[in-house]
């Protein structure tokens, strides 16, 4: 990675662009001294292409106007160049840096609706939910950041929760809402295939579709029973109803985030479930930086509402 990273490809991008540039000088030069207009009934040199038997192309100088339009060009992109990031490492004269605009006009948006966001940040969030002003702030604010996981209607995906259906992993009131997009979520479960063995985790996958009423072989179920209690409970709960403080899911509900057949409980319970972003993930990063406060806000109000009826 160094070899990119080094002084040489400054002087690299340097030399190359300076160089074409006195690269069209030179031949602008060369084209102006060699070659001038022919008098009244002198001949004209040709090039010697010829097309349709008699259609020939001249060697005439270029117009004045062509010559001095390609010098202003030259002019203009040393003038940039000297003003604006373009060779190498340089900054300009201007100190002008992308990053400098983006934050700018960012900035400048931002003082602009700035008492809009504080109006709305001042409100509690059943009450922004209501506002239809501010769900449509929130949704803009939801497709541009959240979509991308949770699906432009919020409905989820594999690995990606529901955010419709009243089913939270960590509480759906609205304090807990902003605190998920303020700082994320970082959901781990461990492996379990080595501690239960084969035939221990389909037991122990047997009883856990017991417990939302799917379809199941009762012996093993029976059998995986205390393997659930001694191993899952910790966490689930011995009820299998799930605990929001950790994020592990109540496994009673019927709502299942990596499928509920028997292969992929199976595989829950033996693999665990990490961050595997093509496979689903239990990581959702953090929005502090990102959105700020304000913004967090509406996004929440409006994530809230979706499976709330907040009184307008």
């Amino acid at each position: 990675m160094s070899d990119f990273t080094s002084g040489f490809w400054n002087v690299w991008v340097i030399a190359i662009t300076l160089g074409g540039i006195a690269f069209c000088g030179w031949i602008l030069l060369g084209q102006s001294k060699s070659k001038t207009l022919p008098e009244a009934g002198e001949a004209v040199e040709s090039t010697g292409h010829v097309w349709d038997e008699d259609l020939r192309e001249l060697n005439n100088p270029l117009p004045k106007w062509w010559s001095n339009l390609f010098w202003i060009t030259i002019v203009f992109s040393l003038v940039y160049l000297a003003l604006y990031p373009g060779l190498g490492t340089t900054k300009g004269v201007l100190g002008w840096t992308s990053v400098g605009q983006y934050e700018k006009e960012r900035s400048e948006v931002d003082a602009r609706v700035k008492p809009l966001y504080d109006k709305f940040l001042a409100m509690e969030l059943p009450a922004v939910a209501a506002d239809p002003e501010a769900r449509g702030m929130g949704e803009r604010i939801f497709l541009n950041n959240c979509a991308q996981c949770h699906g432009s209607d919020a409905g989820g995906a594999r690995g990606f929760p529901n955010l419709r259906d009243g089913d939270w992993l960590y509480g759906g009131a609205p304090e807990k809402i902003i605190e998920t997009v303020t700082g994320g979520r970082m959901g781990v479960m461990p492996a379990m295939g080595a501690v239960l063995g084969e035939q221990g985790t389909k037991d122990t996958a047997a009883y856990v579709r017991s417990l939302s009423g799917l379809p199941h072989d009762p012996l093993r179920a029976q059998l995986g029973k205390p393997m659930f209690e001694q191993n899952c409970a910790a966490c689930h709960g011995a009820d299998g109803k799930g605990n929001q403080m950790l994020g592990a899911p109540n496994l009673t509900d019927g709502t299942w985030l990596f499928g509920s057949s028997e292969a992929s409980i199976i595989e829950g319970i033996t693999k665990g479930r990490n961050v595997n972003v093509s496979e689903g993930t239990l990581a959702m990063p953090t929005f502090k930086e990102t959105l700020g406060p304000e913004k967090i806000h509406l996004v929440a109000a409006y994530v809230w509402g979706l499976s709330n009826k907040p009184a307008k």
